[in-house]
């Protein structure tokens, strides 16, 4: 039995410098703030943390593919508390592809609905290789992924077992 398997983070040095910058701004401001005794250290503390936290946010998400001989599951942690299972029975057609998220899809995320057109629910964290279904329903779904070559082998394995 073959396995797809495949974890992703938004780790991205553009994101990371911009994340710095989202901190270095408002760091100077609160820290000039405190010195000018405008703020107390109790204050210049809980702003700084709910800086720091907001935008480190981001950092946490994470999107988990496997694909096997029961179909494709998929998690974006935390928005999804556990995977998700396409069986292999409700997938008509699947294939790896290039795509542009943010004309396609608005960005990386979970992202989707009427606002994109009939284009599905996107999955992604990086990149502009997916794994787009298209599902018996007629429903789309593209999962973002790094490993083009290794999901298409997988998939091309189980989806004409079917």
């Amino acid at each position: 039995m073959k396995i797809f398997k495949e974890e992703q983070r938004f780790t991205q040095t553009w994101l990371i410098v911009l994340m710095l910058i989202s901190i270095v701004v408002p760091f100077v401001l609160l820290t000039k703030s405190f010195l000018k005794q405008n703020l107390s250290i109790l204050n210049y503390i809980l702003l700084s943390s709910i800086v720091i936290l907001c935008c480190s946010i981001v950092f946490i998400f994470k999107l988990t593919t496997r694909i096997d001989d029961h179909g494709i599951h998929y998690q974006f942690w935390p928005i999804h508390r556990k995977m998700k299972t396409i069986p292999w029975s409700h997938v008509l057609h699947a294939e790896t592809r290039t795509y542009n998220a943010i004309s396609e899809y608005g960005g990386w995320g979970l992202k989707g609905g009427s606002f994109y057109g009939n284009k599905g629910l996107a999955v992604n964290v990086k990149g502009n290789i997916g794994i787009q279904l298209i599902l018996k329903d007629q429903k789309k779904l593209l999962l973002g992924t790094q490993k083009k070559m290794e999901a298409d082998l997988v998939i091309s394995r189980y989806l004409h077992k079917t």
